[in-house]
């Protein structure tokens, strides 16, 4: 859709105003503004000649209008622009870059005030100027105006930039370098497109209800994982990309074999249920997130502070919960919280905590393909492409066990074709090296990991990463004649590889503008609408208390908790050890970043001071 109002601000000698109009649509309505009262400009021909061209198109012309106090130049009625132009800013004569961002920032929280909700601000800089990998070649950061940290501050995010040309301007002359009658240098020149970003709200944990049997119980949701809960990506009316990705791989796999596609029970896990987990992957268990349900009678208003239709809406993945016929009471919870008592549940860490319960069932057969989807949550360390939520399809083949070699390297061969072909429809241009799927053999057992080395992620950036794993140690008491072939997959880091979509925390945007990238069923790039987010580093270091093991993947936890995912790396520095008293100090450097929304350094700096008290509480240690 066209924009339908235009303000121009800073404009010199109006010949950027006067171009655009004629190149415009009639019903395309413009504002031109500049700082100078109408006698500055007296005195300048090509101004004179510029603001004569408006008047005969009529085009409004406002003088003496500050472009960092825009909610002043215009009434409430007249506010709602569609696009604003700032070309070459500058504050005149031999300004600094700290006063330069000084403007910028002004600029952009003005902007705020008068700019509608999915409108535009276009900003046009000298080359390197911007600090952005987009400048050829790019400033270091602390000389540039870090255009995309002052737009930050007046909630925006960049989410375009492309060279400047006059050429699509004819006419236009951009004078006033230094405050003089002479042109900034264009070569190199880029148009920054910034759009607004949804507000950075700090999301609280939910407590929820959920009736098992007959019995109300309550449970307060993981700070960490606010926001990934009962999201619905693999549901029916979704056409996320993860669900896209998890349909495509079933069909293919359904013209090989038979298909059982069974529904997802609950994530949640009582305590009872988590032994089957040590068959599988003895280390999952330990990455798990422990939950207490509570004994709830109480008003459901008055828990949640939501109507009772919004919690059933978000208790619909829960229903076939079930807990210890003896769950564990906790006396002291129940001395806190009166009424209540306390079952400990986990939130499922993978979906292999299923498979015994699948290979037992006497209706199992042998040569078909089932197939089970659902989200999955574990604690983990922060790193880009490690997640706390993901979603993961699993396959399970029985067969019988004369035939194992040849159906598991059926399997394998299809699963390798499959993947190969999804991993080359996004392929990019000039891209040599492509995708390529390998099986890797886990020794002492016959376990595999299924890695993928990927170019899809840019022409320099070749990705190492295991996505899926393939077991056939599963055995069954009831079809003893046969072996199992388990297949794991992460759909999060598949979809990431497939389309190019480089920050996994993308794929959980509340953004509209994110799910806009794709058709329902079809593959093709991804465009980010967040370019080159800044980022803010800040260290921290803290005595371990000496009577205490320090958890590192705690540590990891509490930081992705606290930040709500904006620690996007968390780099060990050092250790010291106190020469008298022999305690010991760890010191971590944390960059703080987002991928969707803007984010200053202002709220940077209140998570890092929240952090140091939430490690000192949690943690046990002392911050220095």
């Amino acid at each position: 859709m066209a924009p339908r109002r235009l303000l121009l601000v800073g404009e010199g000698n109006f010949s950027f105003a006067a171009s655009l109009s004629e190149t415009l649509d009639p019903s395309t309505s413009i504002t031109a503004t500049c700082l100078q009262g109408p006698a500055d400009l007296a005195r300048d021909p090509l101004a004179r000649e510029n603001l004569q061209r408006l008047r005969e198109r009529g085009t409004e012309v406002r003088f003496g209008v500050d472009c960092t106090q825009l909610v002043d130049a215009f009434e409430l009625q007249d506010r709602e622009f569609d696009r604003i132009y700032f070309n070459f800013p500058h504050c005149g004569r031999k300004a600094g870059v700290a006063k330069n961002r000084e403007l910028l920032a002004k600029f952009f929280q003005s902007c705020a005030d008068v700019l509608a909700e999915e409108g535009e601000v276009h900003v046009a800089l000298c080359r390197g100027q911007g600090g952005t990998p987009a400048d050829k070649p790019m400033r270091e950061w602390h000389n540039s105006w870090q255009v995309v940290a002052m737009a930050a501050l007046g909630g925006f995010i960049l989410s375009d930039v492309h060279p400047f040309s006059c050429e699509a301007v004819p006419g236009y002359k951009c004078t006033g370098y230094r405050s003089q009658d002479k042109s900034f240098h264009v070569e190199g020149a880029l148009n920054h497109i910034f759009t607004r970003s949804l507000p950075y709200e700090g999301l609280q944990p939910r407590i929820s209800r959920i009736k098992l049997g007959d019995q109300w119980f309550s449970f307060l949701e993981p700070e960490v994982l606010v926001g990934k809960l009962n999201r619905g990506f693999l549901e029916a009316p979704s056409y996320h990309p993860i669900k896209t990705i998890n349909e495509k791989l079933i069909a293919e796999l359904g013209k090989a074999f038979p298909l059982k596609r069974l529904k997802c029970s609950s994530p949640l896990l009582p305590q009872g249920d988590t032994g089957v987990l040590t068959s599988c992957h003895c280390d999952i268990l330990s990455s798990a997130f422990w939950i207490s349900l509570h004994e709830d009678n109480s008003n459901f208003e008055s828990l949640t502070g939501g109507t009772t239709q919004d919690m059933e809406d978000f208790l619909v993945s829960f229903s076939e919960l079930s807990l210890p016929k003896n769950p564990r009471r906790d006396s002291k919870e129940e001395a806190q919280e009166g009424t209540y008592g306390q079952a400990k549940v986990c939130l499922r860490p993978s979906l292999l905590v299923h498979v015994q319960a699948l290979i037992q069932a006497p209706d199992f057969l042998p040569g078909s393909l089932y197939i089970l989807s659902g989200p999955v949550f574990q604690k983990c360390r922060i790193s880009p492409f490690t997640m706390p939520a993901f979603h993961e399809t699993l396959f399970i083949l029985g067969f019988n066990k004369n035939l194992k070699d040849g159906c598991l390297q059926s399997l394998l061969d299809h699963l390798k074709g499959i993947l190969d072909s999804l991993l080359t429809q996004t392929l990019l241009k000039g891209s040599k090296l492509g995708s390529s799927v390998e099986f890797v053999f886990q020794p002492p057992g016959e376990d595999y990991m299924i890695t993928v080395k990927s170019q899809n992620f840019g022409p320099d950036c070749v990705k190492d990463l295991t996505i899926g794993s393939v077991t056939t140690s599963a055995t069954s008491i009831i079809h003893k004649d046969q072996c199992f072939v388990c297949v794991s997959m992460n759909l999060d880091l598949l979809a990431m590889l497939v389309w190019g979509i480089s920050d996994w925390r993308m794929l959980w945007t509340f953004d509209n503008r994110f799910l806009k990238n794709f058709a329902p069923g079809k593959i093709e790039p991804f465009k980010s609408y967040s370019l080159y987010p800044p980022y803010y580093v800040h260290d921290i270091s803290f005595w371990l208390d000496t009577k205490k093991r320090f958890d590192e993947v705690e540590f990891h936890t509490v930081a992705r908790a606290v930040s709500q995912d904006t620690v996007i790396s968390i780099q060990f520095l050092s250790r010291f050890q106190h020469p008298k008293t022999e305690q010991v100090s760890l010191c971590y450097r944390l960059t703080y970043q987002t991928c969707d929304k803007a984010l200053t350094q202002q709220q940077v700096a209140s998570m890092q001071s929240q952090l140091r008290k939430e490690i000192q509480q949690r943690l046990h240690v002392i911050p220095r």
